[in-house]
């Protein structure tokens, strides 16, 4: 079960990865994905055990971003691959058919080379600019994401696409109605003044736009 809300780690001002997803827990998210850039791969393994352990602690689920062996010792429940990344019939030869594979789209070519690929699911973005990201693929909005999706209905596409990149709250109801299944943020559940209360606001937008479509 591929969670509407994906947190993505990130460094906060006044600690580590790890202050960062513990706070997101304790806030309820439930899908948390480890990214961590530039850093020794030790250190990242280090992470992640200590996240897996934190996700267990919370009832959540660990995804590791690029790094499949880390994903594979640390007893991850997901692997998320980069456009630049390994590609996805690689990674699997490495963590095996049990765990959840998602990747990055930027394109509706993309999408179909994600599902050819074997993917469990899409991060297809950016929404808007983000500083999060140092190579930032061309921005889509939300026209772009209504394009895409469209194209994806028509052609029997039913794989849970995540819209990622720069989403703020409130900008959560029109993006659903575009058809994605949820969406990925970082920047406004870790700097939010109530990361509880923001968590919970996401939430019920993520649910009403799923009871309007009943």
């Amino acid at each position: 079960m591929i969670d509407k809300l994906h947190y993505i780690s990130q460094q906060p001002s006044n600690g580590t990865h790890l202050t960062a997803i513990k706070a997101a827990l304790s806030s309820g998210c439930k899908w948390i994905q480890l990214r961590v850039k530039d850093q020794p791969e030790n250190l990242i393994l280090e992470y992640a055990l200590e996240a897996r352990a934190l996700c267990h602690e919370f009832g959540a689920k660990l995804v590791v971003n690029d790094h499949p062996e880390i994903a594979l010792k640390s007893g991850a429940y997901g692997l998320h691959l980069g456009l630049q990344d390994m590609p996805i019939v690689q990674a699997r030869q490495i963590v095996g058919n049990r765990m959840i594979i998602g990747g990055t789209a930027n394109t509706f070519e993309h999408i179909l080379q994600r599902v050819a690929e074997g993917a469990d699911y899409i991060g297809l973005g950016p929404y808007r600019f983000t500083k999060t990201k140092e190579k930032l693929s061309p921005i889509l909005g939300l026209e772009g994401y209504h394009k895409i999706l469209e194209w994806v209905r028509s052609a029997g596409i039913s794989i849970p696409i995540i819209a990622i990149g720069g989403i703020e709250p409130d900008d959560i109801a029109a993006i659903m109605q575009t058809g994605v299944h949820g969406v990925a943020i970082s920047g406004a559940i870790t700097y939010a003044v109530d990361a509880a209360q923001t968590t919970q606001y996401i939430y019920q937008q993520l649910h009403m736009n799923v009871l309007k479509e009943v």
